[in-house]
């Protein structure tokens, strides 16, 4: 959606300089409508983003990612290695669903959702406001010699980042390790668990440096799914555009001279007052349509509004809007291609809840013991077994029991038979199951071995059975 023909802005990022170096970008802090609302969706999801790894369900952490034990908890549901279709299939979900987001709205995940952005405009950006001042201080600042003001607020700043790294690491630490796990960490003291302290440290090193240092660069160089939008997004998407047929018209955009007729001299709404670039956190002129580093964040939104109000023209040249509704007028339709995209996700929905609905809270294991075969005892076979019962529940399950439901014979434990079943806890051991001759037509049956808990059934579990190959 541009007029412009030289597109050679696009041979490079806004970030960068005639001479590939790193442009330090000192955007104006955004004032508006759309800024108050981002504020109030940001501060509400960082409450959700802190609060999640503390929050339990029956006694499960509401989310937790803990890789080295292989224990996922996702809106206090338990995964286990066993479960790890259900986790996939969880990814897949949350991968379509924001491809039909960004098929629909353009990449309002970046500017509204991200972690990325609301960490870095409206906490770290936000603070740096706050001591260094807005665009103009902050330049003057950045050219100023090392002088004990500069040094002052240098200090003041990566001291305030670095405080906000390590509470965001602790965070992060919780959704990996656990809650209650980070807590015993802070209760014992760092002397008690050198590992995860270094761990800890890193983990701050590494958002210190995004925040501090890498800053916009993480959406425009290391995030994937900035690319992805060239894909996903079409003309019926919606995204922030410069409605360049009412800002160019014939003539072109000018400076407002307010005692000319604007509306006859064929020059376009945009007054050229560059606002629109100067408050972009990734620099870029919005009036050469879709670009990469476009995050959908609204500031120029509001600053161009503000500037239209000023002098007395209508809002809306900077807006959300499709290129077909820009060019041809065309107004907001839900074609095909999104239907598609949300008939697939109501359909994996679908299929996630009722999987999640089936899924045992018991997960049993029996295989028959490599390399035996069957016994003969007097008119019986026997054949024996390793076994193990896992716990998926916090409540403690008494006098696990099993029986054979398919056939009639015996299941004999060896040793002592379990008692009790531990929450979240395993138990596991040998068995032999005995069954009549007679009782078999085949030499490699499918057997059906119940889980009691008392006499409550709680797990089933299919195994072979081998018999001789001829039957009296």
């Amino acid at each position: 959606m541009s007029t412009f023909e030289d597109e050679s802005f696009r041979d490079s990022l806004s970030t960068l300089d005639d001479t590939g170096k790193r442009r330090w970008i000192f955007p104006k802090k955004p004032e508006g409508p759309y800024y108050e609302k981002r504020k109030w969706v940001s501060y509400f999801l960082l409450a959700l983003l802190v609060a999640f790894p503390f929050l339990k369900i029956k006694g499960h952490q509401f989310m937790m990612f803990n890789v080295l034990e292989r224990r996922f908890n996702i809106f206090g549901f338990p995964f286990w290695p066993q479960d790890f279709y259900l986790f996939v299939l969880t990814m897949i979900i949350m991968v379509i669903f924001v491809a039909l987001f960004t098929v629909i709205y353009g990449r309002i995940f970046c500017g509204w959702i991200c972690p990325q952005t609301i960490f870095m405009e409206m906490v770290f950006r936000r603070i740096e406001y706050w001591i260094d001042g807005d665009r103009g201080a902050q330049i003057r600042l950045d050219k100023q010699a090392w002088n004990a003001e500069k040094i002052r607020k240098r200090m003041l700043k990566w001291f305030a980042f670095f405080v906000i790294s390590f509470l965001v690491a602790n965070v992060f630490l919780a959704y990996l390790i656990g809650s209650d796990a980070l807590k015993l960490m802070v209760w014992e003291g760092p002397s008690a668990h050198a590992g995860t302290l270094i761990a800890l440290l890193i983990f701050t090193g590494v958002f210190y440096f995004i925040f501090a240092s890498f800053r916009e660069q993480v959406c425009l160089i290391a995030c994937p799914y900035g690319r992805l939008q060239g894909v996903l997004l079409d003309r019926k998407s919606i995204n922030v555009a410069y409605d360049f047929i009412r800002g160019e018209k014939e003539k072109g955009r000018a400076k407002f001279n307010k005692s000319e007729d604007r509306a006859a001299s064929g020059k376009g709404d945009c007054i050229d007052c560059n606002q629109c670039v100067v408050v972009c956190p990734t620099g870029i002129d919005i009036r050469h349509g879709v670009q990469l580093e476009c995050t959908n964040c609204t500031a120029c939104i509001d600053v161009c509004n503000s500037m239209m109000s000023s002098v007395g023209m209508e809002k809306g040249l900077i807006r959300y809007a499709t290129a077909d509704e820009i060019e041809k007028k065309e107004p907001f339709r839900f074609t095909l291609r999104m239907k598609g995209y949300t008939a697939v996700l109501v359909i994996l929905f679908g299929v996630f809840a009722g999987l999640l609905f089936l899924r045992s809270s018991i997960d049993t294991m029996i295989l028959r013991l490599p390399g035996q075969l069957y016994q003969h005892k007097g008119d019986s076979i026997s054949n024996v077994y390793t076994w193990r019962v896992m716990n998926k529940r916090l409540e403690e399950i008494p006098e696990v029991s099993f029986r054979l439901l398919s056939h009639k014979g015996t299941i004999k434990l060896v040793g002592d038979r379990p008692k009790k079943l531990k929450p979240e806890g395993t138990v596991s051991g040998t068995m032999f199951i005995v069954i009549p001759e007679a009782a078999l037509s085949e030499d490699k049956e499918k057997i059906i071995i119940g889980v009691y808990s008392g006499s409550q059934l709680v797990d089933k579990e299919k195994t072979n059975f081998l018999g001789p190959r001829e039957f009296n």
